[in-house]
């Protein structure tokens, strides 16, 4: 007997191999049988599911996301379930664990507007980076969970936001903690390079921290340190870290930002195929979206940052000016994100009341409306809300984005987290990718499109990332692996959420099973948390 019978499914089996037709059988967490069609009788099953029309596959795992707070306020990570998701690995450049060294205040300035106060006294409690996934178990999530060390964390522990090369004591107490994350499960390191204190971060640095991870059978994962004005430079240094240290790199959201660089992608596409050919193992992921999001501080050069001091900078006279001089005159080792065209920024993480009639707004409307210039707009505003204000840039190219996906080496991740429209929306606006990446990809790419076939979309959603992290037993629709499982209607998927209207759930995905257990059925989450913690 079996707990529950798929039958008359499609098959997309998350190999890449053409789909075929037949049965599913799950037994506890497992799946217990691949059958052709009728070969297992409905008798044979507790539960038996009809799923003519639609499709099956392998619940997909999202390699970058940032559910970290938003599953401590709600563990369901519903717009990430609604979309097929059954496993999100976290961890860019920043991670709540472990708290130690001069690591003392680990919480972001502004908890991502979520507030989960109630989870401070417990947050400060977490000396290993294992403590945080124990606690997100007891806590209960619908999705399996796993993560990379934050590489921006792992430097707080031991240097805080100090700028400057490690001592080699420093170093060493560097990679004792990103072995202790090993042991506790980490997929390896990510670095988020454009951010303080990752962009103190030089090469040597990030090249020893990763002879510990490729020691430990892990990956190197990295917001690449530039992706516009240098980024084949950034490339370089990527494909560097790997050839010395001869860890595996995944690059994080490959894109080339801003207009003057979109010319890029080609060449940096032959960059990564003639890196994998002399034996560098370099893959990358990237979400279906032409503008990217991240905080307006993006803008400011990293030293503004320093020490934690940015809003004193901002205040002080001489300092500001300074600032100033570097973003509308950038001198070279940082990226100028959106400095170039303030008309394609977009600032939409307002918390402050007197704030709200900017939201959606362009960076110079804004500066229009206050009667300054963008610059003294992006400083004001900074001082106003005291926090990094979520903003989206419109930068990237639609062309780029086709030209991509059709890459072997290319998977498919959100940059967000999970959100409940019901409680996210009254917080503000926020990148539709949260809500709608890999309806996306499979509505507008696969079907209307025809970028790229189902059954490829599929494996760069599902085997192509459990293989890229070692989960061996998930990310393939085969008999013993875990029943992850995502049952879609192919003809009707699709993404709903926008940039003016982002809080909106996408649609086609029926039925989604994680470790065996139905978090979705007919279309609603059952509230079930059966989410379990990957390990590296």
């Amino acid at each position: 007997m079996f707990d529950i019978l798929i039958q008359h499914a499609k098959i997309i089996d998350g190999s890449g191999n053409p789909c075929f037709y037949g049965d599913v059988a799950i037994q506890g967490d497992r799946i217990a049988a691949m059958a052709p069609p009728g070969a297992i009788g409905p008798a044979q099953a507790a539960q038996v599911i009809d799923a003519s029309g639609l499709a099956v596959a392998p619940g997909f795992i999202d390699i970058q996301s940032h559910s970290i707070l938003p599953l401590m306020r709600d563990g369901r990570s519903l717009s990430k379930i609604m979309q097929g998701v059954t496993t999100e690995i976290m961890g860019e450049g920043w991670t709540p664990a472990p708290v130690r060294g001069k690591n003392l205040d680990p919480l972001p300035n502004s908890l991502f507007v979520l507030r989960v106060p109630d989870w401070e006294e417990r947050i400060l409690s977490w000396r290993r980076f294992g403590d945080w996934l124990d606690a997100m178990m007891a806590h209960g999530v619908s999705p399996n969970i796993g993560s990379f060390l934050g590489g921006g964390t792992l430097r707080m522990v031991v240097k805080g936001l100090e700028m400057g090369q490690a001592s080699p004591d420093e170093l060493d107490a560097m990679r004792r903690v990103m072995h202790e994350a090993m042991d506790d499960g980490a997929f390896g390191v990510s670095y988020a390079l454009i951010y303080p204190p990752d962009a103190y971060t030089d090469t040597d640095e990030l090249v020893a921290i990763c002879e510990v991870v490729a020691e430990r059978g892990g990956v190197y994962i990295t917001h690449i340190r530039d992706e516009g004005d240098r980024l084949e430079e950034a490339m370089d240094e990527a494909i560097e870290i790997g050839r010395r240290s001869g860890v595996p790199v995944e690059i994080y959201h490959l894109k080339a930002a801003g207009a003057h660089n979109w010319r890029k992608i080609p060449a940096v596409i032959e960059q990564i195929d003639r890196a994998r050919a002399e034996g560098v193992d370099i893959t990358v992921d990237m979400y279906p979206y032409a503008a990217a999001g991240t905080g307006l501080t993006a803008v400011l050069p990293p030293w503004a940052m320093a020490d934690g001091k940015l809003f004193d900078n901002l205040r002080d006279p001489e300092t500001r000016s300074r600032i100033r001089e570097e973003m509308l005159h950038p001198r070279g080792g940082w990226e100028p994100l959106g400095t170039r065209d303030p008309s394609a920024v977009m600032p939409i993480g307002f918390e402050q009341p007197e704030n709200q009639v900017y939201v959606g707004k362009r960076l110079t409307e804004i500066g229009a409306l206050r009667g300054q210039d963008w610059v003294d707009t992006v400083f004001d505003l900074l001082l106003s809300e005291g926090q990094r204000i979520s903003t989206i840039y419109f930068s990237m190219s639609e062309e780029n984005v086709r030209l991509q996906l059709q890459q072997p080496w290319i998977k498919v991740a959100t940059d967000a987290g999970g959100f409940d429209p019901a409680w996210a929306e009254p917080l503000g606006p926020y990148h539709p990718r949260a809500y709608g990446t890999y309806p996306r990809v499979l509505g507008k790419y696969v079907r209307e499109e025809g970028v790229l076939s189902l059954e490829e979309a599929v494996r760069k959603m599902s085997w192509a990332v459990a293989s890229r992290l070692g989960l061996r037993d998930r990310g393939l629709l085969q008999a013993g692996n875990y029943a992850d499982i995502v049952l879609f209607d192919p003809e009707i998927i699709g993404d709903r959420a926008t940039f003016e209207r982002p809080h909106q759930l996408s649609v086609g995905v029926r039925d989604v099973w994680v470790n065996g257990v139905r978090v979705v059925e007919g279309g609603r989450h059952t509230g079930a948390t059966p989410g379990r913690v990957v390990r590296g």
